[in-house]
């Protein structure tokens, strides 16, 4: 039975949502988030990503930075920027990029549910990029940034959201990217307690994007539960902020390879090699992204090439069928020595939104050979977390990505 609640959110004014809501921490380095501010001063970026109100001297990670996101948050709410609701409520949260839409519900999961892997993860975390958002949930007092969950679609959650969607909502606009964002709020007791009742039917919730902002919301709350050995389990940080979306309406994007060099072989000598696992047909200067699993695109030399993995190598397993795991375990790996993508220099991810002549351009400039890959899909994605295994890394980009600044879950 998954926890999840409404809670009373603060949100934006309606005349600021657009201005407020901005892409995830994580999108930016420390220049682009700058940029970014200095072109909308009220974007919450700017909380997100404190830093950018100091000179470059200061480091991201400075005390000065948190405290200053902490200012800044209660500064806005103080003088109305953003408003408290009386209630507790769940949102509807709809996105609507390149004319599909998706439509999740805003509200918060429980600590203890991520602890005892009823929200699965798909992913490891690293305690290095655990530590930054630890510091600003808690300085903060809040959760700014939604995570990115999902589920198997339920229908009594669907009618509830089919119905309210046909009512004014409480924001609606569409952002720089060409998003279109919609909030609707959800708060007679009625529908609440039927909304309740339908999560506690679902067995499994899933992360699908964010765990390094999950993992650090659980983690202050272990720590608030440290502070408070008197808690009761209900209080504000037990639980922590996010979007569930039905998994009928999600999309996931190819997450792209790039890598500098051949490995020492010149390219006969490389495509020799990669015979032994793929059929390779040269496509010359027209650009392939695969239709089907266990088919690659290959750029090489200003051609383009479509692999085709070979039926020996090919898997049931969870994680070893994955078309991220085929390219790792018979290419990058034997044949590139890119043994660990974590860490390797010689390798770069290329988000599936940048398109094809994004690797094109990479790998006639600063790389030698792009690899354009056919996406994970949920079920996939599922199939490993229901395993309790892990995917090989940048194996998902979703999108379009959830806006921060629409939604806040304070702690107390």
């Amino acid at each position: 039975m998954a926890t999840v609640k409404a809670f009373r959110c603060v949100r934006p004014k309606k005349e600021l949502a657009d201005k407020i809501a901005a892409l995830p921490y994580d999108v930016y380095n420390r220049a682009e988030a700058l940029e970014e501010v200095k072109k909308e001063p009220m974007s919450f970026l700017k909380i997100d990503r404190a830093e950018t109100q100091f000179e470059d001297s200061v480091n991201t990670y400075d005390d000065r930075v948190y405290e200053k996101a902490h200012d800044m948050l209660w500064e806005m709410i103080e003088k109305g920027s953003f408003i408290r609701d009386d209630e507790n409520s769940y949102y509807v949260y709809e996105l609507i990029m390149n004319q599909r839409s998706q439509t999740g519900i805003v509200a918060c999961a429980s600590i203890d549910d991520y602890q005892n892997n009823m929200i699965k993860k798909h992913e490891n975390t690293r305690e290095e990029k655990e530590i930054d958002r630890i510091k600003h949930v808690d300085r903060c007092n809040a959760q700014t940034g939604p995570i990115f969950l999902a589920y198997r679609s339920n229908q009594i959650i669907n009618e509830i959201v089919k119905v309210k969607k046909q009512e004014e909502p409480l924001y609606q606009f569409t952002s720089s990217d060409k998003v279109s964002h919609a909030v609707w709020k959800i708060s007679d007791t009625k529908s609440v307690e039927k909304i309740a009742d339908a999560f506690r039917t679902i067995d499994s919730i899933y992360i699908a994007d964010g765990h390094h902002r999950a993992a650090s919301a659980v983690k202050v709350g272990l720590q608030r539960r440290q502070q408070n050995p008197n808690y009761t389990g209900e209080e504000e940080f037990n639980f922590f902020l996010s979007v569930l979306f039905p998994d009928d309406q999600l999309m996931i994007m190819p997450y792209n390879r790039v890598v500098m060099d051949l490995n020492g072989y010149t390219k006969i000598e490389f495509m020799e090699k990669l015979k032994v696992f793929f059929e390779v047909e040269n496509l010359g200067r027209q650009p392939f992204s695969p239709s089907q699993k266990a088919t690659f695109g290959m750029y090489l030399d200003q051609e383009w090439y479509k692999l085709t993995a070979k039926g020996n190598i090919l898997s049931d397993d969870a994680v070893e069928g994955l078309d991220v795991s085929l390219l790792q375990n018979y290419l990058l790996d034997p044949i590139l020595k890119i043994e660990d993508p974590r860490i390797d220099k010689r390798i770069d991810f290329i988000g599936g939104i940048r398109g094809l002549s994004e690797l094109e351009k990479r790998a006639s400039t600063d790389m030698k050979v792009a690899f354009s890959m056919y996406p994970t899909s949920i079920a996939e994605l599922f199939h490993v977390a229901d395993d309790h295994r892990l995917m090989p890394p940048k194996s998902t980009w979703f999108e379009p990505k959830l806006r921060s600044g629409l939604f806040i879950h304070t702690l107390d």
